[in-house]
């Protein structure tokens, strides 16, 4: 998907600075104008800058991000922000300020049950509408109450302990097993039409109601396994209700299937249900004063032996006492637990890679043609020159400083491949692609909260690099949006290149989508204080960014962030805008430019290939002009640009 990015050039940077050796080369200027991926207009009206990098040292990148840009290959570009139709934020995050929402916390919490195999592999992918799995769990056809859900039924077999489960998530499982009891007791007709059985609704018990409800099951006996109330449900009594409400109107029901209809007695028929008919996953259920109590038991045999695998079918008598004994002798067998790793390499063609890459584009992209070719020039190939660590040298990570692919496997298998870039301030996400068969686990917003992870880690070697880059932020567009989840988050500047904090961004871009962000004094009152980076004013120290992932289901996030520029239409478009006049004067004297193979400043130009034409050399000056404007002047006093 192109992203507007800008026509061909290059340059190269030479002079002293963080990042390691060699110089940085980049290739003339150029603006473009294209449709835009984000809004999908319709003429051209994505505008940006553009430049080919040949090599690029760590730390120029770093500076060049800091100043909007970013790469796609070895292509670089910035969106034109005051002219383009969908403005670009870099977005950043300081990796030691994160705060985990519930959300996010939720990712981390399924990936854990999956690798120890409390979570069925197939529970969210595509390919379960037809998983034996899920086909085993029918409902009950002749039930009065609603319908179980069962992906929920699935997990709720799947559980040991509650604590395995968010605690609403438990609740709603344990009270579809109360609804399928209660259709059991009372099956369909026996009470008559009129008759609307109502849902179970579980509560926790809290620790001073115990006593009240029952602290521990009453027909415990001494030597048997303490039992500690956990959830109770008064479903007996409201069945209660709805049946005498119901019992004037009704005066052929059959009155001898609900001659007793206490609470006592009814609580007690649920519980022997769900006792021979039902899993509840290590939990005892008793009948006290009416209500449904569950307990926890702590013998570990017991409650192994009472972990049974439940069929929601209500059998007839005959066979209800064969089907329960069937059941206590049956065990559930624990799942194998599966190991994760997450592995940084260099960037260089894998084909298990680009065969992963190939599935994702054409699965979740819809691509038709994925070709190996499109892959290297847009993943594979980088301009940033690749820095070793240094033994003893706590400015340069254990990973040193370049583009990285990192491989996350469970059991071997490549499941996710997260493409970055390590720079001397922060760790850039630019890039994310999965295995669509394990959409269920949030892989886009699991890698970034790895990524973030990483950036803390990795700061107790190298205290610079603290900050995790997103990529670009559009306000105009909701899929984009889900980046500002990640808290507390700032947005650069597009004018004065200044960090500002996310939520005062917010209310200048909720008005305009294009704002000077660092204009914010009118506003700063109203709001606590920007937890801002103190940022070093030198273009050479800012910071990076690039897009991460993307996110699968929920995560619509990153990966749809980075748009790929084809080189080859970028370098063919001659609709270049080279001639705009700047509207301040900008020195370019000092501009680092390559003449074949030398270096020579503008200034002494001349003096090296003789005298230029007026014409010529004005051209050169508004294209060098239009150069120093959009990379800064230290960094083009040190690239070097290819003519």
């Amino acid at each position: 998907m192109a992203d507007g990015a800008s026509s061909s050039g290059a340059a190269s940077a030479s002079g002293p600075g963080g990042g390691g050796g060699g110089e940085s080369v980049v290739i003339d200027y150029g603006r473009r104008r294209t449709t835009c991926g984000y809004c999908r207009s319709t003429g051209q009206t994505s505008i940006s800058h553009g430049l080919w990098a040949n090599s690029l040292r760590a730390d120029d990148y770093q500076a060049l991000l800091d100043r909007g840009w970013r790469r796609s290959g070895c292509f670089l570009y910035k969106p034109e922000m005051e002219r383009t139709c969908c403005p670009q934020y870099t977005i950043r995050l300081k990796a030691n300020d994160f705060i985990c929402s519930k959300e996010q916390g939720r990712v981390l919490k399924k990936m854990q049950r999956f690798l120890d195999g409390e979570l069925d592999p197939l529970v969210g992918s595509p390919q379960n509408k037809t998983s034996p799995t899920k086909h085993s769990l029918t409902e009950p056809m002749n039930l009065p109450v609603s319908k179980i859900s069962k992906t929920l039924t699935n997990d709720f077999q799947a559980a040991k302990c509650p604590n395995l489960f968010e605690e609403d998530e438990f609740i709603s499982c344990l009270s579809s097993k109360i609804n399928v009891a209660v259709g059991m007791c009372f099956q369909v007709g026996t009470l008559g039409s009129d008759v609307q059985l109502p849902k179970a609704v579980v509560k926790t018990v809290k620790p001073q109601l115990k006593k009240k409800v029952g602290g521990a099951s009453q027909d415990q006996k001494v030597g048997e396994p303490v039992q500690d109330l956990l959830y109770t449900c008064n479903i007996s009594f409201q069945i209660v209700a709805a049946i005498r409400r119901a019992l004037p109107k009704e005066k052929d029901a059959n009155h001898s299937v609900v001659a007793d209809i206490s609470p006592n007695s009814i609580a007690e028929k649920l519980a022997m249900t769900m006792e021979c008919h039902g899993d509840i996953a290590g939990l005892a259920v008793k009948a006290c004063n009416g209500h449904l109590n569950f307990y926890s038991v702590t013998n570990k045999t017991k409650q192994n032996k009472t972990s049974i695998i439940v069929s929601t079918h209500a059998p007839d008598k005959s066979s209800s006492s064969k089907q329960s004994s069937v059941n206590k002798n049956t065990v559930r067998v624990p799942q194998k637990r599966r190991k994760l790793e997450i592995k940084m390499r260099r960037s260089h063609f894998d084909p298990e890679e680009f065969a992963l890459y190939q599935r994702y584009q054409t699965k979740v992209h819809k691509e038709k043609i994925v070709s190996e070719s499109s892959y290297k020039r847009f993943l594979v190939d980088t301009p940033i020159v690749f820095v070793p660590p240094r033994s003893g040298d706590n400015t340069v990570p254990p990973c040193g400083f370049g583009s990285f692919h990192q491989q996350y496997r469970i059991d071997g298998k490549l499941v996710a491949v997260g493409v970055v870039d390590i720079l001397p301030k922060c760790l850039s996400s630019k890039y994310l692609f999965w295995d669509p068969d394990f959409a269920f686990l949030s892989l886009g917003k699991y890698t970034a909260l790895k990524e973030i992870d990483w950036v803390k880690i990795t700061q107790e070697h190298c205290p610079n690099l603290q900050f995790y880059y997103l990529g670009y932020y559009i306000h105009s567009c909701n899929k984009m949006r889900y980046k500002a989840a990640y808290r507390p988050s700032e947005l650069l500047c597009p004018v004065r290149f200044e960090w500002v904090c996310y939520d005062i961004a917010k209310r200048l871009l909720d008005k305009s989508l294009y704002s000077v962000l660092s204009d914010c004094a009118q506003i700063q009152d109203e709001m606590p204080q920007p937890q801002n980076s103190h940022l070093d004013t030198e273009l050479s120290k800012n910071d990076n960014c690039e897009s991460p992932i993307d996110e699968d289901d929920e995560d619509l996030s990153y990966d749809d962030s980075d748009m790929m520029v084809d080189e080859e239409m970028v370098r063919s478009e001659s609709n270049i805008d080279v001639m705009e006049d700047c509207s301040s004067i900008i020195d370019i004297e000092d501009v680092m430019m390559d003449l074949n193979g030398s270096r020579v400043k503008y200034k002494d130009l001349q003096g090296v290939v003789g005298r230029i034409e007026r014409r010529h050399l004005e051209q050169l000056e508004r294209q060098l002009s239009k150069y120093v404007k959009v990379v800064g002047k230290e960094l083009s006093d040190r690239m070097v640009y290819s003519l």
